[in-house]
């Protein structure tokens, strides 16, 4: 069954009307890199109107060399889709701090031309985004080391004085000195945890079926804290290995799958959804130099629980930040370090009608050979 504009709009003005009411820009670059089509929100965009756009080049508007005009290059050469993460456009002409996720794509009946849309994103959120796991870290490495010392050490002590009161005292002050050895023990606990984050060794990674993860993490989750709640899979079975070290991506999505079971709480219609695929074209800038990384392994962890708060989901990677009433706030912001470390991106999506944790990584670039790994995902 076809869908057919009214018969007072013919196709051309029907698309028109649609691409305009599309609130993100649009364009279209033809052969010889002029603009041969924008939409409303596009003209805001660049500042300028349809017909001042379609008498320059896209390079008009542009730094000298962008990546958004080698984008349009490698779409014609390669005739698919190309999506590019946070790239920065500023220049006079558009405004100053505009950076862009970008998702380009050829026109088959047009030979040449390639149809852009534009994801307009402030400077603060291209850091935010791909820098998350890195300042998570860096912003609590420094004070879990410094803890490690300055507490742990007089915590002892405490714990030790408490103990020799406690076969002292009388049965109603014995339950203050157990208090305060549990509250104790509870405080090493905590510094012990963070002091993982001080951990600077390298990761021994190797090529790992993130299938064989998933399925751990999803019998493991099943037998203990989501044992009533449907977890489904969409996989694609023909992914290529990640580059990665199993036990650390095993603690990576056992903290995502326990959030989200979280999440749902009691719910009897509560689901997780574990998905993969592969996503060419996303790359990202790597920090301090002009490479930009290939990330073409997608792997989410979606439920349908009431959604992170708007208040809290742009600090939602940072340490000690949590909505639960007992959490420490170091579940997620350990999951953005190890994220990190790999060379990925961790991302969440966040709407009344659920959660989405997206990861971002790296294949292992011998794919194209069988991975070296046994059926349980242990290098061989």
């Amino acid at each position: 069954m076809s869908v057919t504009a009214s018969a007072d709009i013919d196709d051309a003005d029907a698309a028109q009307i649609v691409l305009n009411t599309i609130r993100r820009p649009v364009i279209m670059v033809g052969p010889d890199g002029r603009i041969t089509f924008a939409n409303a929100d596009a003209e805001d965009f660049f500042r300028s109107s349809a017909s001042v756009l379609a008498r320059k080049t896209l390079a008009h508007f542009v730094p000298f060399g962008s990546p958004i005009l080698i984008l349009v290059d490698q779409v014609r050469e390669r005739l698919s889709p190309v999506n590019e993460y946070r790239v920065d456009i500023s220049s006079p002409r558009i405004g100053i701090e505009k950076v862009v996720d970008l998702y380009a794509a050829p026109v088959p009946e047009l030979p040449g031309s390639v149809v852009i849309m534009f994801q307009e994103r402030s400077m603060a959120d291209k850091i935010d985004r791909q820098m998350t796991h890195r300042s998570a870290a860096r912003s609590v490495t420094g004070l879990a080391a410094m803890l490690a010392h300055e507490i742990k050490n007089p915590l002892s002590g405490i714990r030790g004085a408490a103990q020799l009161l406690e076969t002292a005292v009388s049965d109603e002050d014995r339950a203050l000195t157990r208090l305060i050895t549990e509250e104790t023990d509870r405080i090493v606990s905590l510094v012990d945890r963070m002091e993982i984050f001080s951990d600077e060794r390298p990761i021994d990674r190797y090529p790992v079926n993130i299938h064989v993860v998933l399925d751990h993490v999803k019998a493991i989750a099943r037998n203990g804290f989501a044992s009533r709640i449907k977890i489904l899979e969409d996989y694609d079975p023909s992914l290529p290995s990640v580059y990665a070290n199993r036990d650390q991506l095993i603690q990576v999505f056992l903290n995502l799958v326990k959030n989200a079971a979280e999440s749902t709480g009691n719910n009897s219609s509560a689901e997780i959804t574990l998905s993969t695929a592969f996503r060419p074209g996303i790359r990202v800038s790597v920090p301090g130099t002009q490479d930009r990384v290939s990330l073409p392994l997608e792997f989410c962890v979606r439920d349908n629980g009431p959604g992170v708060s708007e208040d809290i989901l742009p600090i939602l990677f940072d340490p000690f930040v949590t909505t639960k009433p007992n959490g420490s706030g170091l579940g997620l912001a350990l999951v953005a370090k190890i994220v990190g470390e790999h060379g990925g991106i961790i991302e969440c999506d966040s709407t009344p009608r659920g959660t989405t944790f997206r990861v971002l990584m790296p294949a292992w670039k011998g794919m194209s050979a069988a991975p070296a790994e046994d059926v349980e995902g242990n290098p061989a």
